[in-house]
C-alpha cells in the first residue's frame, strides 16, 4: 500500500492564501508609487503573511507549534481584510478586483479552521509514539492523507 503525505501544497488554505497573494502583488504594483508605499506594501505584506505562517506551521514538529502559526493566519487574514476595504474606499481598487478578494479571502478562515481542527485530530503525541495516524517521512513526521 503506498502511503501518501500530506504536503504543503495539498493545504488548501495555503494553496488559496498563495494564489491570493500572487494577485494582489499584480493589481497594487500598478497603483503610484504614494499609494503602493502607504498600503499597498501593507497589503501585500499582510496577504503574503498568511501563507507564509502556513508553511511554517506546516514546517514545526510539535502540535501547539503547529497551530500557532496557522492562528497567526487569521490574525493577518484580519488585517487583510481591513487593507481590502481600505484599498475600495481610497478608490485604488476596480470593483472586480475588490470582489474577487473578498471572495477569496472569505474562503480561508473556514479552511484554517479546518486546519486547525485536523492538526488536532490527527498529530497528537499519543499519535507520535505509536505512529498510527503519522508516517515518518524523510524529513521528519507528517500526516498521512486517508
Amino acid at each position: 500500500m503506498d502511503k501518501k503525505y500530506l504536503e504543503l501544497n495539498d493545504i488548501n488554505a495555503y494553496k488559496i492564501a498563495f494564489d491570493l497573494s500572487n494577485y494582489i502583488w499584480d493589481v497594487v504594483i500598478k497603483w503610484d508609487w504614494f499609494a503602493k508605499k502607504h498600503v499597498g506594501g501593507q497589503f501585500i505584506e499582510s496577504a503574503d503573511s498568511i501563507y507564509a505562517n502556513i508553511a511554517e506551521g506546516y514546517g514545526r514538529y510539535f502540535k501547539k507549534d503547529k497551530i500557532r502559526f496557522y492562528h497567526y493566519s487569521l490574525g493577518l487574514l484580519k488585517e487583510c481584510f481591513d487593507w481590502n476595504e481600505k484599498s475600495k474606499v481610497r478608490n485604488l481598487l476596480k470593483d472586480e478586483e475588490y470582489h474577487h478578494i473578498i471572495t477569496e479571502l472569505n474562503k480561508l478562515p473556514k479552511e484554517l479552521h479546518y486546519l486547525i481542527n485536523y492538526t488536532n485530530e490527527k498529530f497528537n503525541n499519543k499519535a507520535i509514539k505509536q505512529c498510527s495516524s503519522l508516517a515518518i517521512h524523510p524529513v521528519g513526521y507528517f500526516f498521512i492523507i486517508a
